[in-house]
């Protein structure tokens, strides 16, 4: 089993409800809370699981804001789990989500370095490293619908850009929108296979214009409207 997420980023409109969603979970959740820093300041900070990068590609007037979310890819060569000198970060071979154990966490902050995607978080106040679980506590929770067992972020997600399921199973949600769409990996030539796949932005596609002639009776009623008028 591979447990993963699929994203739309030809969907994604950049709310930011999926990192509010997940935050909102998380602080509740198996991690505990997510330190806010200066909430209230001019320059508010704080620990988030997933973050919503912005980019602009093309030139104007065909340009086009593409909205980039990111959080951890629970790569199946994790860099992150290998660098780790406690053991803290760990690869779960059940599911094949990377987890961090916070009693063996020293927050040294090598496991952050080693991950090119930036997923990794350090709450400054406890002095551990966090990331998403893909919401392990909720996905496996019988006591909710079977349809709510997904992670957060999934949930909330207005435009449904976001997928979840797992990719050994070709049936699943995230192996039939990735085989439809042809899924990409985020650095794939880094070697850590990453298991979240992006679904890339669809080319625009041009529409021709034709020039309608008009009719003869038409056009010489106008003429005629318009000389009227000048008079």
């Amino acid at each position: 089993m591979r447990l993963g997420l699929v994203v739309d980023l030809d969907k994604c409109v950049g709310c930011n409800a999926c990192a509010i969603a997940c935050k909102q979970w998380n602080t509740s959740g198996t991690s505990g809370s997510l330190t806010d820093y200066r909430p209230y300041g001019a320059d508010p900070s704080g620990v988030f699981f997933n973050r919503i990068r912005h980019y602009e590609t093309g030139n104007y007037p065909d340009s086009k804001t593409v909205h980039f979310p990111m959080s951890c890819m629970h790569c199946e060569e994790a860099a992150c789990v290998t660098v780790c000198p406690t053991g803290a970060s760990y690869k779960r071979e059940e599911d094949g989500i990377v987890l961090v154990d916070p009693e063996k966490c020293m927050g040294c902050n090598y496991c952050a370095w080693a991950c090119p995607y930036g997923a990794r978080e350090l709450d400054r106040e406890e002095g551990i490293m966090k990331k998403c679980t893909l919401c392990v506590d909720r996905i496996y929770d019988e006591n909710l619908p079977k349809e709510e067992r997904k992670p957060a972020c999934v949930m909330t997600c207005p435009t449904t850009a976001r997928y979840f399921g797992d990719f050994d199973d070709p049936n699943s949600d995230v192996s039939i929108a990735s085989s439809k769409r042809d899924g990409q990996e985020l650095f794939p030539e880094l070697g850590y296979k990453p298991v979240n796949q992006y679904l890339s932005p669809r080319k625009k596609v041009e529409i021709k214009q034709h020039e309608i002639s008009e009719p003869d009776l038409v056009r010489k009623v106008k003429d005629w409207v318009n000389k009227v008028v000048e008079l």
